[in-house]
């Protein structure tokens, strides 16, 4: 279906509806041209008569502007969804990418036209009839336009932390009134993309259990997680070459076998060697679980003593490191003693304005080091850091460092 769009269309096609089902001759479409004054010679020979079909209604077909990937993904015959629930914005998604949908009205009438030939095929056509009676089948004074967006999926983790699991032996989970969610729930309820809703539930170390998607209680996964330290140094295994058989083997009768698999591959980086499958363990990972033991029941924590306790506790042979704490954990550098404390990114608001509202609540002032972790993942396609910052915060300089504080006054 072929779209027509302007105001002298939308006359033409008005004046052919009151001429009722009578054809117009090419004498009739002469003398309308010389009343508008327009040179024959300058135009296509070919000429569209249109009228209203009786069926023709506004605001029964809607127009969606589709990037040519989109247009490409129709063509292949793969779907795209729209998702949000009722008191949401809707989302556009393909298989792995997720659009924001927003109304964009236009100046001129779009006519829908079945068969209506554009200016290049009748040029291609040389043969076509110089009189073409069309019918309009609709009309639109909008459409919706896309834009790229960050997918929605904090609300993914809020779901599944309604009931996280806490292992087979948990009377709560054998009581539980709480919702438990498959991956078509999940598609239906997430405003993502079926990958970016996949690659998620990996990034949060979720698992399936029974079918549905569960995230592990901190505490059980603490449990699991000291299972399989203590076991790596009583055996002396390196690091980098945990067997998965011999684990399986040795803390089977402790806990389910999947689970202790399930924390290898959320800790670890599975790999074949000589057809064994072995695990190269994450120290980033594991030391940073561990702050977050250290950290989650304390408000502050002397920065000194966190450290030194913090690198007790880690498994032998791996070094605490601050730096494997960022988007967890917050260092105080102004207070005396210096502190440091619990603030995960995954507790922060999704929205931009209201994620930099947040942030300054806690802090007034920020350096970029310190504010990244903290807003990087806000950064849509091929944006920066710098480009955030810029538009929601002020830049000073304070003791010769730049820092950052809210354009606007927080409450």
């Amino acid at each position: 279906m072929e779209a027509a769009a302007g105001r002298g269309m939308e006359a033409v096609a008005r004046s052919s509806e009151r001429a009722g089902a009578a054809m117009r001759s090419r004498a009739e479409v002469d003398a309308t041209l010389q009343t508008a004054k327009l040179n024959p010679a300058e135009l296509l020979p070919a000429v569209h008569c249109l009228s209203f079909s009786p069926q023709a209604g506004g605001g029964e077909c809607c127009l969606l502007q589709l990037e040519p990937g989109l247009c490409a993904e129709l063509e292949a015959g793969r779907s795209l969804i729209i998702r949000g629930e009722k008191d949401e914005h809707a989302v556009l998604c393909s298989k792995d990418k997720t659009y924001d949908m927003k109304i964009a009205d236009t100046s001129n009438m779009l006519l829908f036209v079945p068969g209506c030939k554009t200016p290049e095929e009748l040029k291609a056509d040389q043969a076509s009839c110089n009189i073409i009676h069309s019918q309009i089948a609709g009309f639109s004074k909008n459409y919706w336009e896309l834009r790229r967006c960050r997918p929605k999926l904090k609300k993914l983790r809020t779901l599944l932390m309604e009931d996280p699991y806490e292992g087979p032996d948990s009377q709560k989970d054998q009581t539980s009134t709480f919702s438990k969610y498959t991956t078509e729930d999940l598609l239906n309820l997430i405003q993502a993309s079926e990958e970016e809703i996949l690659h998620q539930l990996q990034v949060i170390d979720a698992c399936k259990i029974k079918g549905y998607w569960r995230i592990l209680d901190f505490d059980y996964e603490m449990k699991l997680l000291n299972h399989v330290t203590q076991l790596i140094d009583s055996e002396s295994w390196p690091l980098s070459k945990v067997p998965l058989c011999a684990c399986l083997e040795e803390l089977g009768s402790l806990e389910p076998r999947e689970m202790i698999e399930h924390i290898l591959l959320s800790y670890g980086r599975k790999y074949v060697d000589d057809g064994e499958v072995f695990f190269e363990m994450h120290e980033d990972k594991i030391c940073r679980a561990i702050a977050q033991m250290l950290l989650q029941n304390a408000v502050k924590f002397n920065l000194s003593e966190f450290e030194e306790v913090w690198q007790q506790s880690v498994p032998e042979g791996m070094t605490a490191r601050l730096d494997q704490l960022q988007g967890l954990a917050l260092v105080d550098r102004s207070s005396r003693p210096e502190t440091i404390f619990l603030l995960k990114v995954e507790d922060l608001p999704e929205d931009n304005q209201e994620r930099f509202n947040s942030l300054f609540g806690i802090r007034e002032k920020w350096t970029e080091v310190d504010i990244t972790p903290y807003i990087q993942d806000l950064c849509a396609e091929k944006q920066t850091v710098g480009a955030l910052l810029t538009k929601y915060a002020r830049s000073s300089m304070l003791n010769g460092v730049k820092v950052y504080n809210s354009r606007r006054p927080i409450s």
